[in-house]
């Protein structure tokens, strides 16, 4: 009885809470303060058909710096954790065997997811997308091909070159919108060009093309460490 009690007055105080909050609800009709300035200077001074993002990688260049940085650690983390020594590396996934619809589709939509990916993250400042959605795009397309042949040698070295290079040259694309242009990302050390053609937007495209490397390199690393870490004698 007690019990039914108290459940009821939980329940009660809830209906009662979010009652009051659409009661008080006023939706906003008119954008107020940064965000009526991104909306109505934006995209003259970004030089970017898809403002949504071109946003995020100049005026809120740092978020996205330290978004990339966190993934960085979660995968490195991730791969302290499933390191394998030198013995354990050599031994070969032991698998009932893949099908050969999945091994046929795999050598049919690998290339091609990747080419979408690298798409993706170019275009980012024209259509919908950017450097992390090409990055995952393209690190899905590691994921089939593991699954199509789980004991498939991914090249760790060149993944780790190509994060490390792509995290470089983003920190100094943001050094040199501080050094050429009014701050750290501002992509405007690059002449804008003509709004809307591929190449326009002054540096926006160069920095999600290695961000969507550096995303594609960091989600494959991790793909790559759990595959390894499933290798029994």
């Amino acid at each position: 009885m007690i019990r039914n009690f108290l459940i009821g007055l939980v329940l009660a105080s809830f209906v009662y809470i979010f009652y009051n909050l659409y009661v008080s609800y006023e939706p906003k009709t008119e954008l107020t303060g940064i965000a009526a300035h991104y909306a109505e200077q934006g995209a003259k001074e970004v030089g970017a058909a898809n403002l949504v993002t071109a946003v995020v990688v100049t005026y809120r260049g740092f978020d996205t710096m330290g978004e990339v940085t966190i993934l960085f650690l979660t995968a490195s983390i991730i791969g302290f954790f499933l390191k394998l020594n030198k013995k354990d590396e050599k031994k070969v996934i032991i698998h009932k065997g893949t099908s050969e619809l999945l091994v046929t589709s795999a050598q049919l939509l690998v290339p091609i997811i990747f080419l979408f990916g690298v798409y993706v993250f170019i275009n980012g400042h024209l259509t919908p997308g950017g450097g992390f959605q090409g990055g995952a795009i393209i690190a899905s397309g590691i994921a089939l091909l593991i699954m199509a042949n789980p004991n498939k040698e991914i090249n760790h070295h060149a993944i780790l070159w190509i994060e490390s290079i792509s995290g470089i040259m983003f920190v100094i694309i943001g050094l040199l919108g501080i050094a050429l242009a009014g701050g750290f990302l501002d992509n405007r050390f690059i002449s804008l060009g003509t709004f809307g053609d591929l190449f326009s937007a002054g540096a926006i495209p160069l920095i999600y093309s290695f961000i969507g490397l550096k995303v594609g390199a960091e989600i494959s690393n991790i793909l790559n460490k759990y595959q390894k870490s499933q290798k029994e004698s």
